[in-house]
C-alpha cells in the first residue's frame, strides 16, 4: 500500500469517529413537488435544507426557457466562450446581471465558488501582487482560497472598527482590498455594509462583496442587501450566483467595464473552462428577468422565514439570532448533530442536513432550515414539533 492511501484510510477513519464523514442523501427530486422529494424507495420527505430559496428550479418559466434553447443550440456548451461555447444567450444574461446591479458590465462563470476564486485570485496576483486584501473571518472558502498566497489582514467578523484599525496600520504604498459576504450562510447574520464601504473608502480600498446569498431575495428588484440598503454604488465588484435563489447553476462578477473586461482575459478560472451550457444560461436569463420583477415571491419568502423563527421559538427550539432567511438550530458536537438530522429523516421524514466542521467551528454544529415560499404552515408546524422531539429524545439520551 502506497503511503498516501495509509494517510487516507486514516483520516477517513478519524472523520468516522469524530461523526464527520459525509454522506449523501439518495433523494428523488421532483419539480413540479418541491419542496417535498421521494426516497428511491418512494417515501415522501420534506427538504429544509435547499438553496433554492425561491423555490424556482421546478418553475415553467424557467424550464420552458431551457426546453427551448435546447431545441434550438443542443445540450452542451462545445468548449470555452473564446472557442465555440458563447451564445446569445450567454452574453444577454451579462448584460442583464449587470444592470440588475446597476454596473456597466459582467462576467459569468460556471459555479459561485469558480467566480470568487478566479476573481480574487486573479486581482490580487496583479501589480505585481502589491495587494494587501482585508478579509472578514467567517468568509466563504472559495474567497479564502482566492486569496491564497496574498498579503492578508482578517478582521473580526462585521467589525468595522477592527476594519479601520488594520486599514489605518497598513503600508500606504499597498493597494487595498476589503472582501466581505452580505449573508453569511452558516449563521443568518448580514453584514453592516454602509459602515464596511464608509471605511474602506476612508483608506481608498476596494470592495468586494459576495451577495451569492442574498441575490434574489433583497432590495426592490433582488439585488441583495447593497441595494436594499441603498449602497450599490459603494461596492466596486460585486460577485453573485445563479444556483440558489434564481434556481439555475453558475456564478457572476459586475462591477467596472475595464476590470469585467480585463478578468474576462486574464482569469484563468474563466478562460480555460468549457462555458455554461446554453440552456442554464437561457434559463438564468429568464430567471434574473422575472425575478426583478418578483415583488410577492420576495415579500412571501420573507414572511416564511419569520413564521419559522417564531415557531422555533413559541417551541422551545433554540435558533440562532439570524437577521436573514436562514434558520440555524444548534445542537454541537458532531456525532449529536448528524444523530438529530438522522432521526428527522428516518422517524419524521425531514431532511435537514447536519452542518459540522469545517463548514462551522468545533461545538457550533447545527441543523440549516431554509424555508421557501413553497413551505406552507402545516409543513413547518411538523417540522417544528419534530424538531423539538428529537432533540429532547437525543439530549435526554446523552445525559443519561
Amino acid at each position: 500500500m502506497h503511503p498516501f492511501q495509509a494517510y487516507c484510510q486514516d483520516a477517513l477513519a478519524r472523520m468516522k469517529a469524530e461523526g464527520r464523514y459525509r454522506t449523501f442523501a439518495e433523494l428523488v427530486k421532483s419539480r413540479r413537488g418541491f419542496p417535498r422529494y421521494t426516497t428511491p424507495e418512494g417515501r415522501e420527505v420534506v427538504v429544509w435544507s435547499s438553496n433554492d430559496y425561491l423555490g424556482l428550479g421546478g418553475s415553467d418559466i424557467l424550464a420552458r426557457a431551457a426546453q427551448e434553447a435546447i431545441e434550438e443550440h443542443g445540450v452542451g456548451s462545445g468548449g470555452t466562450r473564446n472557442i465555440s461555447g458563447n451564445t446569445p444567450f450567454h452574453t444577454a444574461l451579462e448584460r442583464e446581471l449587470a444592470a440588475l446591479h446597476q454596473k456597466p458590465a459582467a462576467l459569468v462563470f460556471t459555479s459561485g465558488y469558480v467566480a470568487n476564486q478566479a476573481a480574487l485570485g486573479t486581482i490580487l496576483a496583479s501589480m505585481d501582487g502589491n495587494w494587501q486584501v482585508f478579509s472578514d473571518e467567517k468568509n466563504h472558502n472559495s474567497m479564502i482560497v482566492g486569496m491564497k498566497g496574498a498579503r492578508k489582514a482578517i478582521w473580526r467578523h462585521n467589525d468595522a472598527a477592527h476594519l479601520d484599525a488594520l486599514l489605518s496600520a497598513a503600508d500606504p504604498a499597498v493597494s487595498k482590498l476589503v472582501a466581505f459576504e452580505s449573508v453569511y450562510s452558516m449563521d443568518g447574520d448580514i453584514a453592516p455594509i454602509a459602515e464596511i464601504i464608509a471605511v474602506a473608502k476612508r483608506h481608498g480600498a476596494l470592495t468586494y462583496l459576495d451577495e451569492v446569498h442574498a441575490v434574489g431575495m433583497y432590495g426592490p428588484h433582488g439585488a441583495g442587501v447593497a441595494e436594499r440598503d441603498g449602497v450599490l454604488d459603494g461596492i466596486d465588484i460585486v460577485q453573485g450566483t445563479l444556483g440558489k435563489a434564481f434556481g439555475c447553476h453558475g456564478g457572476y462578477v459586475a462591477g467596472d467595464a475595464a476590470v469585467i473586461d480585463w478578468l474576462r482575459s486574464a482569469a484563468a478560472g474563466f478562460i480555460f473552462t468549457t462555458s455554461m451550457p446554453p440552456a442554464i444560461a437561457a434559463a438564468a436569463l429568464a430567471s434574473v428577468r422575472h425575478v426583478r420583477g418578483a415583488h410577492d415571491l420576495r415579500a412571501r419568502h420573507a414572511e416564511r422565514a419569520a413564521r419559522l423563527k417564531s415557531a422555533f421559538r413559541e417551541a422551545g427550539v433554540a435558533i440562532l439570532p439570524s437577521t436573514s432567511h436562514i434558520v440555524p438550530v444548534p445542537v454541537g458536537e458532531a456525532a449529536l448533530c448528524r444523530e438529530v438530522s438522522r432521526r428527522l429523516f428516518d422517524a419524521h421524514g425531514i431532511y435537514a442536513t447536519p452542518i459540522n466542521y469545517p463548514t462551522v467551528p468545533r461545538g457550533t454544529e447545527r441543523l440549516r432550515f431554509t424555508p421557501t415560499p413553497l413551505h406552507g404552515d402545516a409543513e413547518m408546524d411538523q417540522a417544528v414539533a419534530a424538531v423539538a422531539q428529537v432533540l429532547r429524545d437525543v439530549r435526554g439520551v446523552a445525559a443519561a
